[in-house]
């Protein structure tokens, strides 16, 4: 790695007021949990948008609503629309769950030290 790069990181883990190690640590764990790639945000987001079609469908059908194909149609473009919107609120929502439980972590260790002193 060179000093470019280390800076680059440094600078990422400043942004989330954490040190180097612990913003590190965080990555880490997220790709391990299966956070992060692009291709989870792909994977969830057409995962939400078959979500959204099949409770349309359902909804409809539970009225007795027929369906057509334009109807159709319209559910598959306004899913595909908000796919991606949704999966990355959905992946931020999941990564600020990941920094808030490694900010508890690291306020726990601290005032552990500080009992133990």
């Amino acid at each position: 790695m060179n000093e470019a790069e280390f800076s680059a990181l440094e600078a990422r883990a400043r942004a989330e007021n954490l040190k180097l190690s612990e913003w590190v640590r965080v990555e880490l764990l997220e790709r391990r949990e299966g956070g992060g790639g692009a291709s989870d945000g792909v994977l969830l987001g057409e995962v939400l948008a078959l979500r959204s079609i099949v409770i349309n469908l359902l909804f409809s059908i539970s009225k007795g609503e027929a369906l057509t194909a334009e109807g159709m149609q319209a559910l598959i473009e306004r899913a595909d629309k908000d796919k991606v919107r949704r999966a990355l609120e959905r992946l931020d929502e999941s990564r600020l769950t990941v920094l808030s439980e490694a900010r508890a972590t690291k306020s726990e260790a601290g005032t552990t030290r500080e009992t133990e002193r």
